[in-house]
């Protein structure tokens, strides 16, 4: 089986668009090329949030752990999008669950390696939050969406 030129993949990653030479071999650096079955678990809210990945195929849905009740799907990604943000804002702590709801292929970048390259190389690290900022503005907002639609059907069923 041929080995898959890591730098290449990235590259064509829609998130990583525009990444200067140098950037992108810091990344380099701190990536694995993953693969997750479908229905496994890739992170647990709350757990220590320690990667990011790129996705490349397969699906993955974001759930919010709501406590005596099922999970909240909040969002599902996948191919040219990315998962995880919590690895770069302390305390590191994943915000919510995420289950590959088909087989599905990333780039894993491990947060702990990426903190260190971003503290030392301030333009890597600006170019990194800006990113990752516009990720967490878009999760913020279907989190919102999600929850607009979960208090309007707890409050028409109450209504009737």
């Amino acid at each position: 089986m041929e080995k898959e030129d890591l730098s290449e993949i990235m590259r064509q990653h829609p998130f990583l668009a525009g990444l200067s030479f140098e950037h992108m071999q810091t990344l380099i650096g701190c990536a694995t090329n993953v693969r997750f079955a479908d229905n496994a678990t890739i992170i647990q809210e709350g757990q220590i949030a320690n990667k990011f990945y790129l996705i490349r195929s397969g699906r993955i849905a974001l759930q919010m752990d709501v406590p005596g009740k099922e999970s909240l799907r909040i969002q599902t990604v996948g191919p040219g999008e990315i998962l995880g943000w919590s690895w770069l804002i302390s305390p590191y702590r994943w915000h919510f669950s995420a289950i590959a709801v088909l087989d599905t292929r990333a780039i894993a970048l491990d947060g702990e390696c990426l903190r260190n390259k971003c503290e030392k190389e301030c333009s890597f690290g600006y170019e990194m939050l800006r990113r990752l900022s516009q990720v967490m503005e878009r999760r913020l907002e279907a989190t919102r969406l999600q929850l607009i639609d979960l208090y309007d059907l707890t409050t028409s069923g109450a209504k009737r």
